[in-house]
């Protein structure tokens, strides 16, 4: 089962970040890619604006390029043009793009639920070294409803 993940989306609903930086997507790249490293799961990443030219593939995981209406677009038209739409799963807390994903056959999963399918990066009670996204402290940080940002 392919995921596909909205980048900058994860960035955002962990960070709560709108607008992320280099050092943000490089982060976000080097985390999945090791937690996807233990599994038999592929990804496709990707990100908006010029993040998202940069096409790379690191083992199980690929940075893709997004097309011209951004990274939604080409999520769903990839989802789309799915041999089987029913297998794709796009990680997203967006959920215009949730239901686009639905309404043309894939599946969704939200972010915290994604980062827990795939456990920690490194043992518990070690800190995240130096320029790594601590996943599961974000995600503690958003569950809280107070945290959230409201449209």
């Amino acid at each position: 089962m392919p995921y596909l993940l909205d980048g900058n989306n994860l960035i955002g609903s962990v960070l709560g970040r709108s607008r992320p930086t280099e050092e943000d997507r490089q982060a976000l790249v080097a985390e999945i890619a090791d937690r996807l490293r233990r599994s038999r799961a592929t990804a496709r990443l990707y990100f908006d604006g010029p993040a998202g030219n940069r096409p790379a593939s690191l083992g199980s995981l690929s940075v893709q390029s997004a097309s011209a209406g951004g990274a939604d677009d080409t999520i769903v038209r990839d989802v789309e043009n799915a041999a089987d739409p029913a297998s794709m799963i796009v990680v997203t807390a967006d959920r215009e793009l949730q239901r686009r994903v639905c309404a043309a056959g894939g599946k969704t999963c939200g972010p915290t639920e994604f980062f827990q399918r795939f456990g920690r990066r490194a043992p518990k009670g070690s800190s995240a070294p130096e320029g790594r996204i601590d996943v599961e402290e974000w995600t503690r940080f958003f569950e809280d409803e107070r945290n959230r940002t409201r449209d």
